[in-house]
């Protein structure tokens, strides 16, 4: 039977844990979210559609006017960022920390001219209607860092101009942290990862535990804290997932154990996955009609080498955090990517229980912290095979042989120039198959096809 990775590196390994990673999350203002909800608002408020800039104009005002009464009682200087790229926010942020400490209450505050959502005031000729039409422009905003109490570093996004569409930003790391520590559980963090955890089953229950009630709850304080026209619009903040990480992260006792094996397996993976490989992971069958990006690219980043999987806005990476942690993610910038049984109510009223895509909405991360976490556990499967496939070959070598039974004659499958559907045991071997042809195979035919 093929020895799981996590059981062959068993005595090297620390623990392993899984939790959400870097979750960002949209706020919109339904009272005005898109043109058709602002013309409504300007009818019903007897504006007309063509004073829609001079409506507007007030409003930025207040938004930077209370910004700046915000950093002046916080004894914060706003700082501009005159160019995008010129530097990391998250850089300056861990600067002012070192010095400031991690103690709650608001960290620092950019401004910076970026893209922004607007409408247009428009009339057509033909039906004699005037609204609003979809269109982008350039803003300021604002990014007001902050230390939550239960959340940790976070970040709300507060553009200038209307419909004002908010971003919320915090990390599950940094909120697993916090719940470790009122729970007891000691540990070492380095940045957005754990090198060590006291109790590893325990700290997994707390993860496990992610209350969207109580993060929804977090983002309003901070909306009404920061952004000075939410009272304005009765309806308030609905709040949808924009993008979203879990990280299934296995601590290995030093760098000396981790760094040989991952250099291995990722050689190994940047041949072996295949776009069919990759849908199998992300349990997504690939329609012939996508048309999409699919496929793997390799990076260097300062921690180490990233192997990405991507399929579309949809994806999974695998690197190594600080030479002791080796991370495999499921990302997605799309949630409605993933499908699960759900409650579906109809236009008509009435509602079935059916396979559905997920809702964007911030009380769907339950669902689909199980559904990346088997992602990651599909994946981590297939390293059993990539990592060391020598269990595996002597089923290989059982399966490609031809065999006779009762008077009839079987041929052997023949994996590398076939596509089989296949089984959990097919999956295995195929992936043994694919190391043995990238690995030995073709390097033992270059090595005799070039001349001496």
């Amino acid at each position: 039977m093929q020895t799981s990775f996590l059981e062959r590196h068993a005595e090297d390994i620390l623990g392993v844990y899984s939790c959400f990673d870097r979750i960002i999350i949209q706020g919109t203002l339904p009272d005005i979210a898109h043109a058709d909800a602002m013309t409504q608002w300007f009818f019903s408020h007897h504006l007309r559609i063509f004073d829609f800039a001079e409506w507007a104009k007030p409003y930025r005002e207040r938004i930077r006017s209370h910004a700046e009464a915000v950093a002046d009682k916080a004894g914060i200087q706003i700082e501009f960022i005159r160019k995008i790229d010129s530097f990391r926010k998250e850089d300056r942020i861990a600067e002012i920390l070192s010095k400031r400490g991690e103690h709650p209450g608001l960290v620092h505050i950019f401004s910076a001219m970026e893209t922004c959502h607007t409408f247009q005031p428009w009339h057509d000729k033909l039906s004699h209607r005037t609204f609003f039409r979809y269109d982008t422009g350039r803003c300021v905003h604002y990014y007001f860092y902050f230390i939550d109490p239960d959340l940790g570093l976070c970040y709300l996004r507060v553009p200038t101009w209307a419909p004002f569409r908010l971003q919320f930003y915090c990390n599950g790391h940094n909120w697993l942290a916090r719940r470790m520590t009122k729970a007891g559980i000691s540990f070492t963090q380095v940045e957005n990862a754990f090198v060590n955890i006291s109790d590893f089953a325990k700290a997994q229950s707390l993860a496990d535990a992610c209350d969207p009630a109580f993060i929804y709850r977090h983002m309003e304080q901070a909306a009404r804290r920061y952004c000075a026209v939410i009272g304005v619009f009765p309806s308030g903040v609905h709040w949808s997932i924009m993008q979203l990480e879990r990280a299934t992260n296995i601590v290995f006792k030093s760098h000396d154990v981790l760094a040989p094996i991952y250099e291995e397996i990722v050689r190994t993976l940047s041949h072996a996955v295949r776009p069919d490989t990759l849908t199998m992971f992300l349990g997504k069958p690939l329609d012939p009609r996508y048309e999409g990006e699919l496929g793997s690219k390799f990076s260097t980043r300062i921690e180490g080498h990233c192997l990405r999987h991507l399929m579309g806005s949809t994806g999974l990476k695998i690197y190594d955090k600080f030479g002791r942690v080796l991370r495999i993610e499921t990302f997605t910038n799309d949630v409605t990517f993933f499908k699960h049984y759900r409650k579906v109510e109809h236009r008509d009223g009435t509602a079935c229980f059916k396979m559905a895509s997920v809702r964007k909405s911030i009380f769907s991360l339950p669902p689909l912290a199980e559904l990346m976490d088997a992602c990651n556990r599909r994946y981590l499967e297939f390293l059993a095979a990539v990592d060391d496939p020598t269990s595996a070959l002597d089923t290989i070598q059982k399966v490609s042989r031809p065999v006779r039974q009762e008077g009839r004659s079987y041929r052997g499958f023949n994996l590398l120039f076939r596509k089989y559907h296949l089984t959990a045991l097919g999956k295995l071997i195929v992936a043994a198959s694919l190391k043995l042809k990238e690995m030995v195979l073709i390097p033992l035919l270059r090595g005799q096809l070039l001349p001496a």
